[in-house]
């Protein structure tokens, strides 16, 4: 499908020779600013100043000399303006047009840096600003944070504020009067002083979404004057799952949270950034960069934001710092995975698994299922396919929200709803012309289901020949097919060439991580998804990529509310002291450089022997060590199947059947079962896969098709 990369412009403050009309008041910049600095204006609240929307934007002017005029489309704006402590002014600029504003600062000296011009192109705050087309119908969920009932497409509801404190007792209450005082009110600790623990929160909608945003109030908040009691920082949560979409979403990230208020954070997040109501990572990272935009256009300038999220919040951060860098500056993902579709692998051939050894597999053992699983425990299978299975069908994941009369029926309703999660990708992926469903890249063609049990000795050569040839597939609806899953080949160039199958090369090499795993694998969570091998994917991607994961940071712990509070403590404030010394580094060296330059020399890869007792040790694959001995690490179906560790290929290159590369002696009725199953050859996982390249960029837009001031080019 279409896309372009953003060009980022080479200077953020481009300064050129417009030709404007200014105003003819002034602003007085704070003592002691320096009259050599050159005149430079800039977007704070969205550091791209061709992705602005909602009609304003936060301005930082930095002085060549005390006395500046602004203009913004030829009207003076400079009584927005305020003077900051290091000497620059900064100022909201509201009433901008949809579609290209100009910028500009002047000042009444001489010379070539008395003006400086930036072009600001504005979008609709209901989006889109990259994302391209929205999906229709989009059913409105605002009744669920106590808004007032929305109207489709833009389910657009006013703003609300509210106001709640946290009890003596360890509990969030409702506080009509922020200015009151309970005897029951505790204090939060904000850089080292105590402030009265009264919260802020705020709710609204923004990109179809409905946000949320929370933090400490002392009474007053301006973007040019902070909040006294907030520390400056932001911590953007990330809900789960992976679904289609189609609807609002009834919750987000989660914003109240002791965690990140009793420290002084404010805390954001958006019904979009739960990808279990929208599994699209770059719809994710649009709502994300609006939304905070929106933050910093109420609070004031961020100096880091942090991501936070299990599981398919852990996917948003990965793909959202990979592919759309400085929305998150620092990531914790907890029970990662790597992006949607590398997991799909995985969880469709749980599916398959799951049919087969209730069918002509049913002679299995336990011991055998789990070796052709590869994991911990085979219940993580079966739990895949009962969780997460059907978002692979065309209706057997709908949200409630979405009215079964409006879902797809392949008589009745051809044209409805689809719940398939690869809805979310259209944009990127296209549709089947045959089939109206959205392109696959989903393949097991060549896929040798339990190799490395039948090397390992636990399965026979009879029962090797008979799951390959009996396992089947799935059509495009979901149903299983006796034939093999073949994936799309346009679906293939567009998910490695957009890196919709993260490939770790490009703003993660330059993102501090500190990966969460709490260990699900074993301790009677056997049959949980969350499994540990992910984080040592991800890390074998960066790897590969970088040469180095001297950014990722992986600790674990027992999932224990004891050992993950712990954990979780460490890990915030681990993350802060790393972005605050990599902002204090005033060095000519790369960010990546920085990065790893900065790395707290307490924070390693490591884990928990108890809630009060953390080692650090570097963590491999295979595990090895203390933590190897506590947290022993799995494999999944395709690394069972001969798949590398980076587990990036979704389509296989195909090798010659040979039976002189197996360990055991096929009959001659299981060699033609093998060659009828494989009769083009088997995966060779030595070379890249099919499509596999590098990506062409960071900050794709794929349109915004309601004002046509991003739109995409022509397909490629």
């Amino acid at each position: 499908m279409a896309n372009r990369a953003l060009r980022s412009p080479a200077v953020v403050a481009a300064l050129t020779a417009p030709v404007l009309l200014l105003g003819t008041a002034t602003a007085v910049a704070a003592p002691g600013s320096s009259p050599w600095r050159q005149l430079t204006i800039e977007t704070v609240s969205n550091p791209r100043p061709e992705l602005v929307s909602g009609g304003q934007v936060l301005v930082r002017v930095v002085p060549a000399e005390q006395r500046v005029t602004v203009s913004a489309n030829g009207h003076d704006v400079t009584p927005a303006f305020h003077a900051q402590p290091d000497g620059s002014l900064l100022g909201l600029v509201t009433g901008l047009r949809e579609g290209v504003n100009d910028l500009s600062a002047r000042t009444n000296g001489r010379g070539p840096d008395r003006w400086a011009h930036l072009r600001v192109t504005n979008h609709p705050i209901t989006g889109p600003v990259f994302s391209g087309s929205q999906q229709l119908p989009f059913y409105c969920e605002t009744p669920a944070f106590g808004l007032p009932a929305a109207a489709q497409p833009y389910c657009g509801a006013p703003t609300q504020v509210s106001y709640q404190y946290r009890t003596t007792a360890g509990a969030f209450a409702p506080l009509a009067d922020p200015a009151a005082r309970p005897a029951d009110l505790a204090t939060a600790t904000v850089d080292g002083h105590a402030v009265p623990y009264v919260v802020r929160v705020e709710r609204g909608t923004i990109d179809r979404a409905v946000y949320e945003m929370a933090a400490l109030y002392d009474g007053a908040h301006s973007p040019v004057a902070p909040d006294r009691s907030w520390n400056g920082k932001l911590v953007y949560t990330f809900g789960g799952g992976c679904n289609a979409g189609y609807h609002q979403g009834s919750s987000t990230g989660g914003v109240v949270n002791d965690l990140f208020l009793a420290r002084g954070y404010a805390v954001a997040s958006s019904t979009l950034n739960v990808l279990d109501n929208n599994c699209s990572p770059i719809i994710s990272a649009e709502a994300a960069m609006m939304v905070k935009e929106h933050f910093a256009e109420t609070y004031g300038p961020v100096a880091h934001t942090i991501g936070w999220g299990g599981s398919g919040g852990a996917i948003q951060q990965y793909d959202i710092a990979e592919n759309y860098p400085g929305i998150v500056d620092g990531i914790i993902p907890g029970v990662s995975f790597p992006d949607p579709l590398s997991t799909g692998g995985p969880v469709s051939d749980c599916r398959l698994l799951e049919r087969y050894f209730a069918g002509p597999g049913a002679s299995f053992t336990a011991a055998q299922k789990q070796a052709v699983a590869g994991f911990a425990s085979y219940d993580t299978c079966v739990s895949w396919d009962k969780t997460f299975a059907s978002r692979a069908t065309a209706t057997g994941s709908c949200n409630a929200a979405i009215p079964v009369s409006a879902r797809w029926d392949p008589v009745t309703n051809p044209r409805g709803v689809k719940c398939n999660s690869n809805e979310q990708l259209v944009n990127q992926l296209g549709r089947d012309p045959e089939t109206g469903f959205v392109r696959s890249p989903l393949d097991t063609t060549g896929v040798q289901y339990g190799l490395n049990a039948l090397k390992a000795g636990t399965i026979t050569a009879a029962q090797f020949a008979d799951l390959n040839a009996a396992i089947g597939g799935l059509d495009y609806t979901g149903t299983p097919v006796p034939q093999r899953i073949a994936a799309d080949p346009k679906a293939l160039d567009t998910v490695y060439a957009d890196d919709l199958v993260n490939s770790a090369s490009q703003g993660l090499r330059e993102t501090p991580i500190i990966d969460q795993r709490t260990d699900l694998d074993f301790a009677g969570f056997g049959n949980d998804i969350h499994t540990t091998e992910w984080s040592y994917v991800m890390r074998q991607r960066l790897l590969r990529a970088n040469g180095t994961a001297g950014n990722q940071v992986i600790i674990e712990n027992q999932p224990t509310a004891a050992e993950a509070g712990a954990a979780s403590v460490y890990e915030l404030d681990a993350m802060d002291r790393w972005l605050t010394a990599i902002d204090a580094d005033r060095s000519h060296r790369s960010r990546r450089l920085k990065v790893l330059a900065n790395r707290p020399s307490d924070l390693g890869d490591g884990c928990y022997l108890s809630a009060t007792s953390r080692i650090t040790e570097k963590l491999t694959y295979p595990a090895s060590g203390q933590c190897g001995a506590q947290y022993p690490v799995a494999t999944n179906t395709r690394m069972v199947a001969g798949e590398g560790m980076a587990l990036d290929v979704l389509k296989c290159r195909l090798k010659p059947l040979d039976f002189r590369d197996y360990p055991v002696t096929f009959t001659a009725a299981d060699r033609q079962r093998l060659r009828s199953v494989f009769p083009d050859g088997v995966c060779d996982y030595r070379r890249p896969g099919i499509g596999q390249r590098p990506p062409i960029g960071t900050w794709l837009s794929y349109g915004d098709e309601r004002t046509g001031t991003t739109p995409p080019t022509p397909p490629r």
